[in-house]
């Protein structure tokens, strides 16, 4: 058995041309840039891992683990074989410069593509985690030169293994952030001491991450339960545009009739003769102008009434607070504007002693108010009254006298013949007068009724129309948020964010509200944010962003607006405020309709 594992560790060395026992220098992590070999040798070399394993010695910059035989294949690969069992060493990307095996991590630059150093800062200035080269000033550096390395790797065991600039290695500087364990700073530049901090980092980590994990799930089904929302309003507004759309053919046919109705009830009022304000001629019209006349002094008479009352109570007001001031200012008080006041209130109360008012009676100006009947002020039905027809009347009601069998036969054709006479100035047009019969008014006023609820159920549905047209969203989401509002403080301001309508700036010190844009359109722009350990972030990539304008005008500038950028988040949140140029402000805000959904059958996406 020990033969056969001697057999098969043999023709896995040979596979990997150059892998030996040895060691890997520090700083080089586990990319693999070559094939692996045959699925069957890798196989036996898994098997054999389960029983068998070797450890390396390590050299700085390269995994300082100890490794199992398929381990070492995955890892180590692309780079193992340069660092492994050679006496020279070649350059990475260019093979013919070759390097004696001590010249590896000495601090010095050798290789064109910083492959010599890969546990060194040595060769920082092409390291593509590092400032772009070559710096200003400088001319030392290529722009075509290709570092084979990419960067200096932080095993970072209990937590998440990392490359790091070559930069930071031996700067003096622990970046736990990136290398928990320390090991950047081997050298102890400056007597500083990096102890390994990746136990307690990766625990804050892990909770930070289940944190993370849940606000994800519960953001996931704020989403789910938004997007139910919103379709349940789209299908409702639906609905609504069906039912309208039926009230509105039914109203069509109403008013049509109406019409009808209307203009048949005109056609016929003008074709008969109607006395409108008495019985005729000279008296009926001075009759009609004498009521209107008294109408129109009733009506004037009830304000001045209410002008009195009003001004009567201001006067009894007056008269109290007068009254109250002289009993108890202080007459010791030398000041002479107020001894003249309570002078001149004196001499108004003995004249107002003295004075006799004949007033009128209320009841009596209440009767004058009341209603013309029978009973009260003139009966106007006595003149407007009576039986007797002019010749007129006789005349054009002639139909009255025929047989009932011809009296609805030729009646069309009489009503037609009178309009005829009125329209050539033959017969006095009854209606001149500007009123109309109680008939034509109830017509009248039905066809206009029909015609205003037309109107109004028109304007609704293509109001809902157009709101189905409008941009909200993916899936419209944010039609389940329209109009609410996130607000949060910020010193002596409150900024509220009302979601596609406005974004307002209140003040606490009771200096109003001002209107920092009203809702345009909804946006897409990339965002470059660093991450947050409290999440609120909005990342990097493509984010949705409300657009905000014309708010209220800045003085000596433009008119005010707002870039609303959404991040993801398990809840409605306005996260911060700022201004990024004069009166252009923009909003940070989280909300579950700005998380991804995670694609199908992969892992979700930490969003959060």
């Amino acid at each position: 058995m020990q033969h056969l594992r001697s057999l098969v560790l043999l023709g896995a060395v040979s596979s990997l041309t150059a892998v030996a026992a040895g060691s890997l220098p520090r700083g080089v992590g586990p990319e693999c840039k070559f094939k692996l070999p045959s699925p069957s040798l890798l196989l036996l070399l898994l098997l054999l891992s389960l029983s068998q394993q070797s450890t390396f010695t390590a050299i700085r910059g390269i995994i300082q683990r100890s490794f199992n035989w398929a381990q070492l294949l995955i890892d180590t690969i692309a780079v193992a074989s340069h660092y492994q069992g050679q006496t020279d060493f070649s350059c990475i990307s260019d093979a013919s410069i070759k390097l004696s095996f001590n010249r590896v991590n000495d601090n010095t630059c050798d290789c064109p593509d910083g492959s010599d150093e890969p546990g060194t800062a040595a060769c920082a200035y092409i390291d593509p985690l590092s400032p772009q080269q070559p710096l200003p000033g400088t001319g030392s550096a290529s722009e075509e030169v290709q570092p084979a390395l990419p960067g200096f790797w932080c095993e970072n065991k209990g937590h998440i293994s990392s490359y790091i600039p070559f930069a930071y290695v031996n700067d003096g500087i622990c970046d736990y952030d990136l290398c928990c364990d320390g090991s950047e700073e081997y050298g102890r530049v400056g007597g500083v001491k990096c102890e390994n901090r990746c136990v307690e980092i990766g625990k804050e980590h892990k909770r930070l991450a289940d944190e993370r994990r849940q606000k994800m799930e519960r953001a996931a089904k704020q989403k789910n339960a938004m997007r139910t929302e919103a379709q349940q309003l789209r299908q409702k507004a639906e609905a609504k545009i069906a039912q309208l759309n039926t009230e509105i053919k039914s109203l069509e046919m109403k008013k049509a009739d109406l019409q009808k109705k209307f203009a048949a009830a005109q056609l016929h009022d003008r074709g008969r003769v109607v006395k409108s304000e008495g019985t005729g001629g000279k008296l009926g019209v001075l009759i009609g102008v004498a009521k209107t006349r008294v109408n129109e002094l009733r009506n004037t008479l009830d304000k001045v009434l209410e002008q009195r009352n009003d001004l009567r109570s201001r006067v009894e007001e007056l008269e109290k607070i007068l009254s109250k001031f002289k009993d108890e200012y202080n007459p010791n008080f030398n000041d002479e504007g107020v001894k003249s006041a309570v002078k001149s209130w004196e001499d108004y109360a003995a004249r107002e002693a003295d004075a006799v008012h004949e007033g009128v009676v209320d009841s009596d100006v209440e009767d004058v108010l009341k209603e013309d009947s029978e009973s009260n002020g003139v009966n106007w039905a006595e003149f407007e009254g009576g039986s007797d027809g002019s010749d007129t009347d006789i005349l054009y009601n002639f139909e009255a006298y025929l047989p009932s069998f011809l009296r609805g036969l030729i009646h069309d054709r009489v009503v037609a013949v009178r309009v005829w006479l009125i329209q050539n100035g033959m017969l006095a047009d009854s209606g001149a007068s500007g009123s109309e019969s109680q008939l034509v008014k109830a017509a009248r006023e039905a066809a206009e009724t029909a015609e205003r609820e037309l109107g109004d159920k028109v304007r609704d549905r293509d109001n809902e129309a157009e709101d189905l047209k409008k941009d909200y969203g993916p899936s419209d989401i944010f039609r389940a948020i329209k109009g609410k509002c996130v607000s949060m403080d910020a010193g002596e301001y409150e900024y509220e964010l009302c979601y596609l309508d406005k974004t307002m700036q209140k003040s606490k010190k009771g200096h109003g509200h001002t209107n920092m844009g009203n809702f345009v359109r909804i946006d897409r722009q990339l965002a470059d944010d660093e991450e947050r350990l409290d999440g609120k972030s909005l990342g990097k990539g493509e984010r949705m962003v409300l657009k905000y304008e014309d708010g209220q005008q800045c003085w000596n500038g433009p008119r005010r607006s707002t870039e609303v950028w959404l991040g993801c988040a398990d809840k409605e949140e306005l996260w911060r405020v700022s201004e990024a140029e004069k009166c252009m402000y923009k909003m940070e805000v989280g909300t579950p309709a700005a998380c991804d959904d995670p694609k199908p059958g992969q892992q979700k996406r930490d969003e959060l």
